[in-house]
């Protein structure tokens, strides 16, 4: 069975936000072994400087990579990386599948992103929207949209 992660900077507090990831999380046991990994995000003064805000970055990125194991393609979710379509991330984890690799990591940064080094080590950079949405919602939609992509592949009826 295939294994993804989804390594993710914050730990979510709101109900409604944990309901709805362990949903997709359930319905995707039907096709992979996934992981969540929450890591703290760095702790930054009210209005932190830039080079504070690069120094937290680094940080995160340093314990991300501790979780990453070896040989794992990630995807980094940053507004910068590509647009897909619910199609185009199914068939973005068809290609992934066929290449026999043994982990797809899906990583979400916290509030001020991800570090620019650890984006430019992606196999994929992923942009879900043009659009700013709180990181603990783009987790839910991050599952849903994986969730989807294994119903396309296998010419479900849930993507319609």
């Amino acid at each position: 069975m295939q294994r993804i992660m989804l390594i993710c900077v914050g730990k979510m507090k709101e109900r409604f936000y944990i309901d709805a990831a362990a949903e997709y999380a359930k319905r995707l046991g039907r096709y992979c072994h996934l992981e969540v990994v929450e890591l703290p995000e760095q702790r930054l003064p009210e209005a932190p400087s830039p080079a504070e805000i690069s120094r937290a970055l680094g940080k995160e990125a340093d314990a991300i990579r501790t979780k990453l194991p070896p040989g794992s393609s990630m995807i980094a979710l940053c507004i910068e990386g590509r647009l897909r379509s619910s199609e185009g991330l199914a068939q973005l984890l068809g290609t992934w599948a066929n290449r026999g690799e043994k982990c797809l990591a899906f990583v979400i940064g916290g509030s001020f992103g991800l570090d620019p080094g650890l984006k430019s080590e992606a196999w994929v950079q992923l942009s879900m929207s043009p659009m700013t949405f709180p990181h603990h919602l783009a987790r839910v939609m991050v599952l849903e949209q994986i969730y989807r992509g294994f119903q396309i592949l296998e010419g479900g009826k849930y993507h319609k």
